[in-house]
């Protein structure tokens, strides 16, 4: 049976999906936007900042499925412009230091709210 995981350390969901389902021992994060969610706003800045709070986000929902990055097997994140790929990146690395997980990064035409960057996850225990 699957389990529906939701922290209030995250943003709530802006459309009919969870933030994440935990599916045996396989977590499925949905993509996390750059939302602070304890202001429920896009956080200010540029696309170093708003990696910043996507990742802090998947890292609540980790927590609270009991999970950590170390878990985390597939990432896919969605840009708004290749054009921001290095800075993501180097944000994005800080959390995956060593055995990365696989990616894959692809620019898309619009994101959700305007935003820069959108990441979804997957983890395994």
């Amino acid at each position: 049976m699957n389990k529906i995981i939701n922290t209030d350390k995250a943003p709530k969901a802006i459309g009919p999906y969870s933030q994440a389902v935990l599916a045996g021992n396989t977590l499925y994060i949905s993509g996390q936007v750059p939302i602070n969610p304890e202001t429920g706003a896009v956080v200010e800045g540029g696309i170093k900042e708003q990696t910043e709070q996507v990742m802090k986000n998947i890292e609540a929902i980790l927590t609270e499925a009991g999970y950590t990055f170390a878990d985390v097997v597939k990432s896919t994140c969605l840009l708004s412009t290749m054009d921001n790929f290095a800075a993501m990146n180097e944000v994005y690395g800080k959390y995956y230091s060593v055995n990365p997980p696989a990616r894959a990064a692809y620019a898309v035409q619009k994101l959700p709210l305007g935003v820069m960057v959108e990441i979804e996850t997957i983890a395994v225990k």
